[in-house]
């Protein structure tokens, strides 16, 4: 049965030789210059279409979950999509792109999460300044879209239905259309009530691209996506008695007319150009546009010695955000000296316009029993309207450099400027309105030698900048000071081994970030910016695999996070926090993937997920528990084109605390036990 036709669309047991050495294939992430992972000075991981496939993850934030080094903690406030990386958290220090586009600065990135549309997931870890701009010091992670082809058009249709009433629709379809003309359209949907009380939650998304070949050397790619999202309306539980407890494993302590909806669409045109051998262009104009809300009672206490929870924080935003720019590079191939080198240079630019209205300063209460709450209804005596707006200019050039020395030897190099114009008009305390400038540069140098044409080693040391908070939240405090400073040396090997079979990485760092706010010892009401945090671990992969038979991947990540200058206000009185685990950031972290073919039609899918214990407050007295899930699969190939699929999530239903919210003592949960089963057909 020979399925490599349609290994695009319908990914199952035959086709496994499209996950194979993806450390010898070109990643559009880890540099401009068209470099491997292999001949790249830095950690990069790629998650394949077949991958994410085979894994049954539906969301963005679960496959990331997988990845190395990455820990994911969403939650309502940052769009369900945080991450921690390398001991750094959070949008300000871990950039998320979509097609290589970033949305800059408002806390919460809410686009893309469903995996439908996705070709790969590109994760770049350890500071990426020198090619993303500020914001990178942990890493970053690239969604890349299916793409248009040439071919004979390929479609697939996708069901599912699984616990909690969940359902779930995929189509995409692509292929040419003349020999100038090809296309790609997915469309999905997904509902579900989830595992609490009011955890409904539903989305619809639409990707489609137009790609013209105009010549054999040039092609313009008109792209488009958008989604609506309605989230699980879910803030998490508190402590009781400054336990996690059982009592509050299903409850949620929100209003039944809460609201949470991300709106957002991305519009590009990409130009392609390659006039000549060893020299091409490439130019994306973008409009992105996110539209949120958020309605609901966000904050949960428990009143000691009672059975009853006081809700707070009556919360109503609502975010209206506008990005377009343009990224232009050019990569030029030749010699230098008589060694080959490649060249890559290019510009961005980019305007942003932020609308933040909300009812601050978000009062109102009321208390529901903590073990039938009755949810009542959203009030608030604050009314929302417009509070601020924030304008936005962005600009950066940059360049990068590979000197193939000799056949085994050569250095690579990146140096980028960004300047960064922020106006903030507050519309109501005009004083606070102010204009501010940032600017930063970072650079990476870094050498890899190759032992042999499958293994290499390599070096670094990089320089990246973070903000001190989402660029289109900063205010008046924030913007009197200049950007945090990181800095990391980093070294590693690689190799593919068995034809291509398996491979395996090792990489050790440590970042150093400088420049933190902290409490000034003589005031303890004014900041100032000598902080410090560090960070130095190691990050190991490994792949397995035996053609069609069976495929093992495994990663595991240990790391020593701390702050290493910081101090708080704690109750008046200043409190040091040096040597503490920053929130969110397990020191160990773990996962396996397997598949196995019990027979010519039949798979077994199995995998563990492995989280460390996790602080929930920078005072490290609030511990998260370490927890570990066990997915289990069975796919059946029906037919060439057809699989079915049955999966069953957390199968020991480990109950666990994902993240803390806002509030150090108000948890949330991670899905319960679950299964799914699903439909793939291709035509």
């Amino acid at each position: 049965m020979n399925m490599n036709a349609y290994a695009e669309d319908l990914p199952t047991v035959e086709i496994k030789g499209a996950q194979q050495a993806s450390l010898e294939r070109n990643t559009s992430t880890g540099s401009n210059l068209g470099l491997t992972p292999l001949e790249t000075p830095a950690s990069i991981e790629s998650i394949s279409r077949a991958q994410l496939v085979d894994r049954g993850d539906a969301r963005i934030v679960d496959a990331l979950s997988r990845a190395a080094g990455l820990n994911v903690f969403p939650h309502p406030g940052n769009g369900g999509s945080a991450l921690a990386a390398r001991g750094f958290t959070d949008l300000a220090s871990v950039t998320q792109l979509y097609d290589g586009m970033k949305q800059y600065g408002s806390g919460a990135l809410t686009f893309p999460f469903d995996t439908w549309s996705v070709e790969r997931i590109e994760v770049l870890r350890g500071p990426a300044s020198v090619i993303y701009g500020a914001g990178a010091i942990g890493g970053v992670v690239n969604i890349i879209p299916r793409k248009p082809g040439a071919g004979a058009i390929q479609n697939e249709i996708m069901l599912g239905a699984g616990s909690h009433d969940t359902q779930r629709y995929g189509f995409g379809s692509g292929g040419g259309i003349s020999e100038q003309l090809s296309y790609r359209l997915d469309v999905s949907g997904n509902r579900s009530d989830n595992w609490m009380a009011n955890g409904e939650s539903r989305d619809n998304n639409i990707s489609a691209a137009l790609r013209y070949d105009i010549s054999p050397t040039l092609n313009v790619v008109l792209s488009h996506a958008q989604s609506d999202q309605h989230p699980m309306r879910y803030f998490g539980v508190p402590l009781i008695d400054g336990q996690f407890s059982p009592r509050t494993y299903d409850k949620n302590y929100n209003v039944a007319d809460g609201v949470i909806q991300y709106r957002d669409q991305q519009t590009s045109a990409a130009l392609h150009w390659q006039p000549v051998d060893g020299v091409s262009v490439s130019s994306t104009l973008y409009h992105i546009r996110s539209r949120r809300q958020w309605r609901n009672a966000e904050s949960y206490s428990w009143l000691p010695g009672t059975t009853q929870i006081e809700r707070s924080d009556y919360t109503e935003i609502r975010h209206n955000q506008e990005q377009t720019g343009n990224m232009t590079v050019a990569t030029l191939e030749g010699l230098l000296f008589g060694m080959r080198n490649t060249f890559s240079g290019g510009v961005e630019f980019n305007r942003s316009r932020f609308g933040h209205t909300n009812n601050s300063p978000y009062s109102g209460s009321s208390v529901v029993d903590i073990d039938q709450p009755l949810a009542g209804e959203f009030f608030s005596p604050d009314n929302a309207f417009l509070k601020y707006q924030v304008r936005a200019r962005q600009y950066a050039g940059f360049i990068e450099n590979r000197l193939q020395l000799d056949d085994k030897l050569s250095l690579v190099a990146g140096l980028r400027h960004d300047r960064d114009e922020v106006e903030k008009r507050d519309l109501v305390t005009p004083s606070s309105s102010f204009d501010k400038t940032f600017s930063n540069t970072g650079y990476r140098l870094g050498a890899v030698r190759a032992l042999n044409e499958h293994t290499a080693l390599y070096a670094q040391y990089s320089v990246a900048h973070d903000p001190l908070g989402p660029l289109l939240f900063t205010n008046t405090t924030r913007a009197a000071f200049d950007l945090a400073k990181g800095k990391q040396i980093e070294a590693g090997a690689k190799q593919t081994f068995w034809g291509g079979d398996g491979e395996w990485t090792l990489s050790a760092y440590r970042i150093v970030k400088n420049n933190l706010l902290t409490r000034d010892p003589s005031n303890i009401s004014r900041s100032i910016q000598v902080g410090e945090q560090s960070s130095r671990g190691l990050e190991a992969t490994v792949v397995f695999s035996h053609g069609a038979l069976w495929r093992l991947e495994a990663n595991a990540t240990a790391l020593r996070a701390q702050y290493d200058e910081f101090n708080e206000n704690s109750g008046g009185k200043l409190v040091s926090r040096a040597g503490n685990t920053p929130a969110d950031v397990p020191e160990r972290m773990a996962n396996i993937f397997g598949s196995y073919r019990i027979a010519p039609q039949w798979t077994a899918l199995a995998s563990a997920h492995y989280v460390g214990e996790r602080n929930a407050d920078s005072a490290n007295t609030l511990k998260m528990p370490a927890y570990t899930t066990v997915d289990l699969g069975l796919r059946w190939q029906l037919a060439d084109r057809t699989a079915l699929t049955a999966r069953g999530f957390n199968v020991f239903d480990k109950r666990y605390a994902q993240t803390a919210y806002y509030n150090s003592t108000q948890w949330l949960l991670g899905a319960d036990r679950r299964y799914e089963l699903q439909l793939r057909q291709a035509f």
